[in-house]
């Protein structure tokens, strides 16, 4: 049985956005993919006055891939073009197929910018294969209470499962693409194997803490490159720490990427252009 090992760690880079801190570990000049993950921004940890501005985020386009946003402090508005709107809590998470196209907005709910408080929040983008790039758009939000809260061997941690099955519990979104999505709470000292990785890419974001990986350390606010080969990975915390972990079948196309579009060819990125510029994608109310 052959294991997973680190072949390079990435480190976040600050790209704040306005007065929202911002660490961005993927894609960077080493790795523009994880394939099919595209995309990790880590915003926060910080903690907003009252009356602030709150998220940066208005309306704006997607086609082609989906968000997944997980809110590990502070609360997050969605509202889109589909007609999805729900205010996401602590702990939760929202899942948007942009598909064929759509329009979004996440932003603070109004007490927060009255009251300002603690705020972080990870987003990342999964790609789409080509014939699921004109899906219709679907949103699926769902709050800390409804996502399965695993415990690890005798208490040393807990997975939360966002996608996908871990010994015989479901997560409470349908990936149409198999994606397993999860974060992970270890305590020091606390030990994970997730096996069945045979053709999986992995993708595994510290958030928090250090991790040992055969002998290897990824510490806070990097991002551990995985080799390919293996079925199986081992881990290990040095200290209490918060991971990121999912795997997925890769989709092996070809990306063309350009802004908020990601498609398989600049014909289509040019035609999402237009057809957004045309208001096909419709409006946030």
């Amino acid at each position: 049985m052959t294991i997973r090992t680190i072949k390079r760690l990435h480190q976040a880079v600050r790209e704040d956005i306005g007065d929202l801190i911002t660490q961005r570990p993927l894609p960077n000049p080493m790795l523009p993919q994880i394939d099919p993950f595209l995309f990790l921004n880590h915003h926060g940890p910080q903690t907003y006055p009252p009356h602030n501005q709150g998220l940066p985020f208005g309306p704006h386009p997607h086609r082609g891939f989906e968000t997944v946003t997980l809110i590990l402090a502070g609360t997050l508005a969605h509202r889109d073009s589909a007609g999805f709107e729900n205010v996401i809590e602590a702990g939760g998470v929202q899942w948007m197929t942009a598909g064929s196209g759509i329009v979004h907005a996440e932003v603070s709910p109004e007490q927060f910018k009255r009251d300002g408080g603690p705020l972080e929040i990870l987003q990342m983008w999964v790609n789409l294969p080509r014939v699921l790039k004109m899906t219709p758009p679907r949103y699926a939000g769902v709050q800390r209470d409804r996502i399965p809260a695993i415990e690890l061997n005798e208490g040393s941690g807990t997975l939360h499962l966002i996608a996908g099955e871990w010994n015989g519990t479901a997560g409470p979104i349908h990936s149409l693409t198999g994606v397993f999505m999860s974060t992970v709470e270890m305590r020091a000292g606390a030990r994970l194997r997730i096996g069945n990785l045979s053709g999986r890419a992995i993708f595994l974001y510290v958030v928090r803490g250090m991790i040992d990986i055969d002998g290897d350390k990824a510490g806070a606010m990097h991002l551990a490159e995985l080799n390919e080969e293996g079925e199986e990975l081992y881990m290990s915390a040095e200290i209490d720490s918060l991971i990121v972990l999912a795997h997925a079948e890769p989709i092996n196309e070809p990306v063309a990427a350009y802004g908020p579009f990601v498609m398989n060819s600049w014909d289509e990125i040019t035609q999402a252009i237009e057809d957004y510029r045309a208001g096909r994608f419709g409006a946030v109310a």
